[in-house]
């Protein structure tokens, strides 16, 4: 559970100008101020102003509660928040040794979430800031309370200007509200803010269950409301199939699995029932291979099988059960048209586009009903395929660049914001 929060910006005017940075911290539970920090660094970017009120949020929580503390982090800046949480690149060297400063702090704490939250929410930090900067515009050093004191701009670091805040509730522009986006990164005891630019890609990190429970099941933090977490869709492909095997257009015709493909479920099963895999639900398409895969996931995690009919492969229509170059040599237009356009559907089926609009459907209620949590959903190449490229914002010609293998995972989170983030991608590590 999180103890501590950890509210932080810095600003320049001018940028680069005369910069300062702020820092508050929180109780979790409450929103009770207990420390504050501030101070004028001199000429430099906005940036380096933000990195330097986080690397002073830590500080003062490493000097108020001690290594080990659990603490989320909520900073109006975008560019800290995704290069801390390992997402964004640090493409400014400049900025690289204050954020290693930063990892290494963060790596003393016990880090919940990287969360940005937009400015008017972190109003207090940013208070803090601008007292530090019209502190030394007029020769004086920023002191807690607001006062300032005759001196310099204090020492580097984490700012020697900090102090423990009287105890009193947050109110009018402090007070604590929803958060934007929020991304738990401990999850089986992985640290990615450590490396900054790791790999956070894979259903075993992050998931929406773990998150849930890190937080204490159905507790907010006093901040928001604990479904302010990413909803996670693990999408699994079926097993393999007689048509598939011999790589035949297989859509609504009702083929079951092979020998092979009950054990390809049955190896997704093992991986999803272990840890750091809690699924909440189970979610599959009404098609008979789908159901087979996931009712293998289902009896090894105690759940019951939703269908959505919406998560149903595409309508191959006089296609189906034909080989590719088969259906190249007896529709060669057609064929031709499909490939080029997604709009073009195969003769008596159905469109990539008019797929896209039930899975889109599908997508919806799946988020909406879930919120917070983990849902395995077991479809096929094409749903799977548009989910993916719905989440990255691609075109729908997309579709026509992704591979997916049989019995592949695949993890989309979705964020209470709107924001989706792919981060697993054809995983089939299962099946070795």
């Amino acid at each position: 559970m999180t103890s501590y929060v950890i509210e932080a910006d810095g600003g320049s005017r001018g940028n680069p100008g005369p910069a300062g940075y702020g820092a508050v911290v929180r109780d979790a539970t409450d929103g009770q101020v207990l420390a504050e920090v501030a101070e004028a660094i001199g000429v430099t970017t906005n940036n380096v102003a933000e990195y330097r009120g986080l690397i002073a949020g830590l500080r003062a929580v490493l000097d108020l509660a001690g290594e080990g503390a659990s603490v989320a982090v909520r900073m109006d800046s975008k560019l800290v928040v995704e290069q801390m949480a390992g997402r964004w690149k640090i493409k400014n060297e400049g900025l690289r040794p204050l954020a290693l400063e930063a990892g290494a702090l963060a790596r003393r704490l016990r880090v919940t979430e990287w969360t940005w939250i937009p400015r008017h929410r972190n109003g207090h930090a940013d208070r803090l800031a601008n007292e530090a900067m019209d502190a030394a515009a007029q020769g004086l050093a920023w002191k807690a309370g607001g006062t300032s004191g005759a001196g310099g701009t204090g020492a580097s670091g984490a700012g020697a200007a900090g102090a423990l805040a009287p105890g009193r509730a947050p109110s009018g522009a402090d007070a604590p509200g929803a958060t934007e986006q929020t991304d738990l990164l401990d999850v089986a005891g992985a640290a990615p803010s450590a490396t900054l630019a790791a790999d956070l890609s894979g259903p075993a990190a992050s998931v929406a269950a773990a998150q849930q429970r890190a937080a204490g099941q159905g507790k907010g933090t006093g901040w928001a409301p604990p479904t302010r977490v990413a909803t996670s869709l693990l999408l699994l492909r079926h097993g393999e199939t007689p048509l598939s095997a011999e790589r035949r257009f297989s859509g609504l015709g009702d083929a079951e699995l092979t020998a092979n493909g009950l054990a390809q479920a049955a190896a997704a099963a093992r991986r999803l029932s272990r840890e750091p895999y809690r699924i909440d639900a189970v979610v599959c398409s009404p098609l008979k291979r789908a159901r087979q895969t996931a009712e293998a996931v289902a009896r090894s995690t105690g759940l019951d099988v939703d269908v959505d009919e919406d998560l149903r492969e595409t309508d191959f229509g006089a296609w189906e059960r034909h080989t590719f170059t088969e259906i190249q040599r007896r529709w060669p237009d057609e064929l031709a048209a499909w490939l080029a356009d997604p709009e073009a559907a195969p003769p008596g089926g159905e469109s990539f586009a008019a797929v896209a609009d039930r899975v889109r459907r599908a997508e919806e209620r799946l988020v909406e009903r879930y919120e917070g949590r983990t849902v395995l959903v077991v479809s096929h190449v094409t749903p799977i395929k548009t989910l993916l490229r719905l989440a990255l914002m691609a075109p729908p010609e997309a579709l026509y660049r992704m591979h997916l293998d049989l019995a592949c995972l695949s993890l989309i989170e979705h964020y209470a914001d709107g924001r989706s983030v792919v981060k697993s991608f054809n995983d089939t590590s299962h099946l070795r």
